[in-house]
């Protein structure tokens, strides 16, 4: 099965004034889940204990807190998120920050 990277399709799971979340279950195992963080604004942040996850940056600018670390991210890099360790996007910039990641099967928040 093929989906487009800008529109990775699946159902809303948020829409408000900091993003657009959607999550993507067509597969039996993964959830693929797309942000599209808008200019300013931050995820909630947060860590799930039995869950790894990878983030693929797409387009736009921002930084990333990552366990004790925090570092800039920007469209075409991929940040790979540990087993229980917290997580959180910022964007920097004026336009938005979209990324998609993938996760093992439900959504722990």
């Amino acid at each position: 099965m093929k989906v487009p990277t800008n529109n990775i399709g699946g159902e809303i799971v948020k829409d408000n004034e900091t993003y657009l979340l959607k999550d993507n279950k067509l597969l039996k195992n993964l959830v693929v889940s797309s942000t599209l963080l808008l200019p300013g604004k931050e995820t909630r942040g947060h860590s799930h204990d039995g869950q790894e996850e990878v983030y693929f940056f797409q387009y736009g600018y921002g930084v990333m807190t990552l366990g004790d670390e925090t570092f800039p991210v920007a469209g075409g890099e991929t940040v790979l998120i540990p087993d229980g360790a917290f997580h959180k996007v910022k964007n920097t910039e004026k336009y938005p920050l979209y990324f998609v990641c993938v996760f093992d099967g439900k959504r722990y928040e």
